[in-house]
């Protein structure tokens, strides 16, 4: 690559904002204009000032250039807006500046901006040169006469999937443990979005739908990598499609019916509530959450009105029955699923069974109207046990 491209390509990457555009013959004052200097798009005002131009007044700024790597210009930027004009140019560049000539018209102009005041421009002549700045920037031509996109930065998601491939490259077995995927599900997510502890903690809701999300694609990265030379290879038989299939929807079923319990318990554990799971309550009762404690419920003198049962279901239509008897002790039974929209009907039953419904706040308009206000948040969940702990 030549060296005046591949430091063109290298500060657009570092710039803080990077613009390119074609020169035009109106750039250079051969269209018998009345101004020459570099005309720079309206959308482009971030490049040098705070805020747009206002019209009515010109505004301008004084800034150092380095051109081609090789010589400097101390140039103007200015909003022009007084009387019938609405344009930026960028302009004074000295006696015997090489690139305003007749000659320069459609080639490419790149401006970068380094820091404050300071700035890397090139221009690119050849065609191969144009077409492989555009390559390496990953825009076309239609892209040009704007602020570049910072296409070349791994986006978040990105990052998420790279740390998903690093996972999936360290492991030993097919198929991690539930727990594992969760955990590293959260980790991946966490870091790529940098995930602080009280993001969890002012907006569990959204915090629990984007790691319940990521696990899933967590997964199925695995399951693609796991499964892609299987699906590919004929089977001999219908028994061993069959069994397959069945391999493959029994470990989804499994990994969805605990993904959600797994988050939950890390949501609570960062907002420091006190809670067990899994543990009994009568019998062989075993609640999915019992807050504080088993050692709290199955004492006699332990206040009552001091507990609190949550059982943890994906989706509750018909099974929310199964949680009435999962705590003697307690009287409202708690409910968090994912489920979006109950009928009226079930909705009133569950309130007359003394069932409180808990979802993400993003579900609940999902809920017919006049129920809205009696169900509870994950958010206004914690709030309530934190109430019941003080």
């Amino acid at each position: 690559m030549d060296s005046i491209l591949q430091n063109a390509v290298q500060s657009a990457q570092k710039a803080e904002i990077a613009f390119t555009k074609f020169i035009t013959a109106n750039d250079t004052g051969t269209t018998g204009g009345h101004q020459s200097g570099f005309h720079i798009h309206k959308n482009a005002w971030p490049l040098f000032f705070s805020k747009p131009g206002e019209k009515g007044s010109n505004r301008d700024l004084m800034v150092t250039i380095k051109w081609q790597n090789d010589f400097i210009t101390t140039s103007r930027f200015i909003y022009y807006g007084v009387g019938t004009r609405n344009e930026y140019r960028l302009t004074r560049f000295g006696k015997g500046f090489p690139f305003l000539t007749e000659d320069n018209v459609g080639d490419l102009l790149i401006l970068c901006k380094r820091e404050s005041e300071n700035y890397e421009a090139f221009v690119l002549q050849k065609d191969e040169e144009i077409e492989d700045f555009l390559a390496a920037l990953n825009i076309t031509v239609n892209d040009t006469n704007k602020i570049i996109p910072k296409q070349f930065e791994l986006s978040r998601e990105d990052k998420m999937y790279q740390c998903f491939i690093t996972y999936l490259k360290s492991l030993k077995i097919d198929f991690p443990v539930t727990t594992e995927l969760s955990l590293n599900a959260r980790r991946c997510f966490n870091n790529a979005f940098e995930i602080k502890l009280n993001q969890v903690i002012n907006d569990p809701d959204n915090i629990l739908i984007n790691w319940l999300d990521a696990e899933f694609k967590l997964f199925k990265t695995i399951e693609n990598d796991r499964y892609a030379i299987r699906i590919n290879t004929p089977f001999s038989s219908v028994e061993e499609l069959v069994e397959t299939a069945n391999t493959i929807l029994n470990r989804r079923k499994s990994r969805a019916g605990k993904s959600l319990e797994h988050h939950l318990t890390e949501v609570f554990s960062l907002s420091q509530v006190s809670f067990e799971s899994q543990v009994n309550t009568e019998g062989n009762k075993k609640p999915d959450f019992l807050f504080p404690s088993q050692e709290a419920y199955l004492n006699p003198r332990f206040n009552p009105e001091k507990l609190c049962v949550l059982a943890s279901k994906t989706t509750c239509k018909d099974r929310w029955r199964q949680i009435l008897n999962e705590a003697d002790r307690i009287k409202t039974k708690h409910l968090f699923t994912l489920q979006q929209g109950i009928s009226s009907n079930q909705l009133d039953e569950m309130i007359k069974s003394n069932v409180q419904l808990v979802v993400p706040r993003f579900y609940i308009s999902s809920f017919p109207t006049k129920y809205r206000d009696q169900i509870l948040t994950l958010g206004s969940f914690i709030k309530y046990i934190q109430t019941t702990q003080t």
